[in-house]
């Protein structure tokens, strides 16, 4: 398994990783708008042998941000191919990508939502990667379930 930086060439297999397991799908023009923008902050999972892409995460350093608040990065989507969990793949991609928001934008913290029901999800930030419920978005999905907003802090 290879872990490497996302070109413009993998944004279909990104996507289609995405539309097997997550009911959040992204138009072709979100890919490319996050490949060409912050190139150096999406990787993907790849099999050595077939080259296919079986796990990503889509990156992106926070535009909405005051001139007074720090440089943050934000994680849109990560996904792996349920083949290949429980490999380590989604925690090596995250931390891939948390090491790029800190070195290349100089990110105090990281961001992302997630699912209040996906344990998996929650447990992998939480307990592996040290996330921390930073608030609770009221029906930030499209069928209307609440997310955590969770961050890690970058500084440390």
């Amino acid at each position: 398994m290879n872990i490497r930086t996302a070109t413009v060439d993998d944004l279909i297999g990104m996507q289609n990783a995405n539309i097997f397991n997550l009911p959040e799908n992204y138009t072709m023009k979100y890919y490319l708008y996050h490949a060409l923008t912050w190139p150096q902050l999406s990787y993907v999972a790849e099999e050595t042998s077939t080259g296919k892409i079986v796990g990503y995460i889509l990156a992106k350093m926070d535009e909405d941000a005051s001139p007074t608040e720090p440089p943050h990065g934000h994680v849109t989507s990560i996904s792996v191919l349920r083949t290949h969990r429980r490999l380590g793949l989604a925690n090596k991609l995250m931390k891939q990508s948390q090491e790029a928001m800190s070195t290349v934008y100089q990110s105090a913290y990281v961001s992302l939502h997630v699912r209040k029901t996906n344990r998996a999800a929650i447990s992998l930030y939480r307990d592996s990667l040290g996330f921390e419920v930073h608030d609770v978005e009221i029906s930030y999905y499209a069928d209307g379930e609440d997310a955590y907003g969770m961050r890690l802090d970058l500084t440390k």
